[in-house]
């Protein structure tokens, strides 16, 4: 109680100065209000009725509001990739609060004044943001899309290793502030970073979720109805592995309404294939370098992506997505890598593994991407 009225006092004392912290759309630091719960909303301390202004004159206060548990999202990285997610969750209305953060103050500014001002025309949570990751805490779900860029004549490990010393810092700061979040992991290369994420972080292996193949699977869904003539929800199929060039299609388990097309066609896939369905598989790991080529980066795809990743989480859908997460143990797979896998998400993150069998061929492939990873991954320096 003692508590309560000096933050009523102060309120009062706030409310009197002209300040209004509900304009500002970074959040105030923990040295500046040093006792405020971070769930508890602004104008739940404002007693608006005693208040000689146009708020006071127009509203009657009744009773401060309780603290309402909500759902907290926080995205790592406002250049086009976090920001494409971040609109994807905000068109779903997933969460209740958003944050952004990004060592371009300018540009996340630029970005959260942008997000606010469309609140009009959907059910936009608070949206927040700051260079400080106290503006992430209580978050559910940390998505992270930050990260060095490859440069020019620079090799995979390379690139890693530069981004080991960038996630330490970033990861330290995430779990100080958010001690059950799940992490989903956005940055390329995307399984080595989950993995590196895994590593620094402690947490169990179903808290940390890369993308992965969830982008490439919807891919290869639009070209497969594309083909077809059939619309991409009613085909069924799955790119699993590594993200990137030896990411493996499952031939053996593409259907449309449940008949498996290599009924239809037994060589379908390999080389053998007189229609070269094959090419399909070719054209999925080619569509990023064709955007990228195009546009300069992508964006849209993997933001919706990422949220339908987001939704089966935040709504404990339990639905399976081809996401990355440790595969050792699965296929004959010795080292400790991350490939995607089909994973039932929940609440709770990763639930389970699908087992999908594979043909020889297609475990062969599988392997083949494990190693791929893996001779990048072991020499990495923590």
């Amino acid at each position: 109680m003692a508590w309560a009225a000096g933050m009523l006092r102060a309120s009062r004392r706030v409310g009197a100065a002209g300040v209004d912290f509900r304009d500002l759309y970074i959040a105030p630091q923990s040295s500046q209000v040093p006792h405020v719960p971070l769930n508890r909303t602004w104008w739940s301390l404002t007693p608006t009725a005693t208040m000689a202004t146009v708020k006071g004159k127009l509203l009657q206060h009744i009773s401060s509001e309780e603290p309402v548990l909500h759902s907290k999202v926080s995205i790592i990285g406002a250049g086009s990739v976090g920001m494409a997610c971040a609109v994807s969750i905000l068109a779903k209305g997933l969460a209740d609060e958003l944050a952004l953060v990004d060592s371009n103050e300018d540009r996340m500014k630029g970005e959260t004044m942008d997000l606010q001002h469309g609140s009009v025309f959907m059910r936009m949570p608070n949206v927040v943001c700051s260079k400080d990751f106290l503006v992430t805490a209580n978050s559910e779900v940390v998505i992270i899309t930050a990260g060095a860029r490859q440069a020019k004549d620079e090799t995979r490990l390379d690139l890693v290793q530069r981004n080991v010393s960038i996630f330490k810092t970033m990861i330290a700061d995430i779990i100080k502030h958010s001690h059950h979040c799940k992490m989903i992991i956005v940055s390329n290369p995307v399984d080595i970073l989950t993995y590196v994420t895994w590593k620094l972080s402690g947490f169990p292996k179903n808290r940390i979720i890369g993308s992965g193949c969830n982008i490439d699977t919807a891919r290869f869904r639009y070209l497969l109805g594309q083909k077809l003539g059939i619309h991409s929800e009613s085909c069924h199929g799955w790119v699993l592995g590594e993200h990137g060039d030896s990411s493996v299609l499952v031939w053996s388990g593409v259907n449309v309404a449940g008949v498996p097309l290599k009924d239809l066609n037994a060589a379908i896939g390999t080389n053998k294939d007189p229609e070269q369905w094959g090419n399909l598989h070719k054209d999925v790991i080619a569509s990023a370098y064709d955007i990228i080529r195009m546009k300069g980066y992508t964006s849209w795809a993997i933001g919706l992506s990422v949220a339908d990743i987001v939704e089966s989480i935040l709504k404990n859908l339990r639905k399976t997505h081809p996401v990355s997460t440790k595969v050792k143990g699965l296929y004959g797979i010795k080292e400790e890598v991350f490939l995607s896998m089909p994973c039932i998400l929940g609440k709770n993150g990763i639930s389970d593994i699908i087992k999908v069998k594979l043909n020889p061929t297609e475990e062969a492939q599988m392997v083949k991407s494990a190693d791929t990873i893996w001779k990048i991954q072991k020499d990495i320096k923590f």
